[in-house]
């Protein structure tokens, strides 16, 4: 078993693209269960962004895995995979760790340095596991991807460079409008991305916030909490859009839906000459393309934002952020090798006790006079002398399998001392394995 990323983003597909892969909070749980019906796939994970879609699986077979999440992908895209084939990328083994470590340090956001794929990735692990598709493997590597970018917010500067695609989009709507303070802005979505833009608009003195949602609890929960912070803030349905963006000099867009949410005929209906700002960050697009056509109305979506972004500077955060990624890369893989030989070395010191207790019943037969005292004695002797003369090799044999290309130590071990080579899987089975008792996607 080993991890596999198959994955379209930013980075290699347009945006049309992605919109058409992209998975609504509703289609998850249909496609967790896709994944874990495939033949070759025993966990999964999807993490579905702005602007990326990716499957993190654990696999019997590299081709086997890719063809069957690929199939998963296409069917959620109306589309063959033959379509989506040039835009993917794929990651095996330790390219998939490498891949997840640099994207949860936010070095392979649109924006580098974000930290809200953090959040995201927590998110997106929690939904596999309430699905019960998450087991040992992909439970331990994504708490500890969770864990290096932590550390490279703590240890680097990288996200005061770029805080999130919401912040750079509302930059633009600053700077188009002279400034954002003493505006009024309409959010359309109370989710993640709308209380990322409630954040920033305060920090910039936005006047006041009208939040429009579907779920009016959950407009109203984020235009309180923006009115606890002393920003003038209410609530209100998506029925009322129409006379909101009339007022409004921002609308800022984000609600998961797979259809227009903001069609160009609520946005016409405005003051002659007063101009509009529409940050659009939904994927697929929740406001209708044409109202890019409205005189006065200017529309910054996730297209504009990647053709300026994808080829923005790093800086030396950037780098060190990167070595922080390899060396945690490093000692994931060093421990998960270590982990694989051990239980050869438990098999071994088995070994080693049976035989120990079967020559001391010998010796209980052939001296059954002997002084329970001096057998006592006589047996801790036995154990410590085999004890001390494992002792060595065995640590020796998890120093070598935990460097690059030890696999092969734990075999050897069990050619060497007769491991029962008929039955590898009782002493060398690695713990991503998953036992065959359990179902598939079960944590251990």
């Amino acid at each position: 078993m080993s991890v596999l990323v198959v994955g379209l983003s930013h980075r290699t597909t347009p945006v049309p693209v992605l919109e058409r892969v992209a998975v609504a909070d509703t289609d998850l749980g249909k496609l967790l269960d896709q994944l874990l019906k495939a033949p070759s796939v025993s966990e999964a994970v999807l993490l579905s962004t702005c602007n990326r879609v990716e499957v993190y699986a654990v696999v019997e077979t590299f081709h086997g895995g890719m063809n069957e999440v690929v199939e998963v992908l296409a069917r959620q895209a109306g589309a063959e995979p033959a379509d989506l084939f040039e835009h993917l990328y794929v990651h095996y083994a330790a390219a998939a760790v490498e891949h997840l470590f640099s994207v949860a340090g936010g070095l392979d956001s649109m924006v580098v340095g974000e930290a809200q794929i953090l959040g995201q990735l927590r998110t997106a692990y929690n939904r596999a596991d309430e699905a019960g598709v998450v087991g040992r493997t992909l439970h331990e590597l994504i708490q500890q991807a969770l864990r290096v970018g932590k550390r490279v917010h703590t240890e680097t500067d990288i996200d005061h460079a770029g805080a999130s695609v919401v912040s750079e989009a509302l930059a633009d709507a600053g700077e188009e409008l002279g400034g954002l303070a003493g505006r009024t802005a309409l959010i359309v979505g109370a989710g993640s991305m709308g209380g990322l833009a409630a954040a920033h608009l305060r920090r910039v003195g936005i006047g006041e916030v009208v939040v429009a949602n579907r779920t009016a609890a959950n407009g109203a929960r984020l235009a309180n909490a923006l009115a606890a912070d002393g920003v003038t803030a209410r609530s209100t349905g998506l029925a009322d859009l129409t006379a909101e963006i009339a007022r409004a000099d921002v609308l800022f867009a984000c609600t998961g839906s797979v259809d227009v949410v903001v069609g160009a005929e609520l946005i016409g209906d405005r003051e002659p000459g007063r101009p509009l700002v529409v940050c659009d960050l939904g994927l697929p697009k929740d406001v209708d393309p044409a109202a890019a056509l409205l005189s006065g109305v200017r529309v910054v979506d996730l297209e504009t934002l990647q053709r300026r972004l994808s080829d923005a500077p790093t800086g030396q955060d950037a780098l060190r952020a990167a070595e922080i990624v390899t060396e945690e890369v490093r000692g994931y893989l060093a421990g998960q090798r270590s982990a694989e030989v051990t239980p050869t070395v438990t098999a071994l010191r088995k070994r080693a006790a049976e035989v120990v207790d079967a020559e001391l019943l010998r010796l209980d037969s052939r001296l059954p006079e002997l002084d329970e005292p001096v057998r006592a004695e006589l047996a801790k002797t036995v154990r410590r002398v085999v004890d001390k003369l494992l002792h060595t090799p065995t640590v020796r044999v998890k120093e070598l399998a935990a460097a690059p290309g030890g696999a092969g130590y734990a075999e050897a071990l069990r050619e060497l001392f007769g491991l029962d080579p008929q039955k590898p899987a009782a002493v060398s089975t690695p713990h991503s394995t998953q036992n065959p008792t359990q179902t598939k996607g079960e944590k251990r």
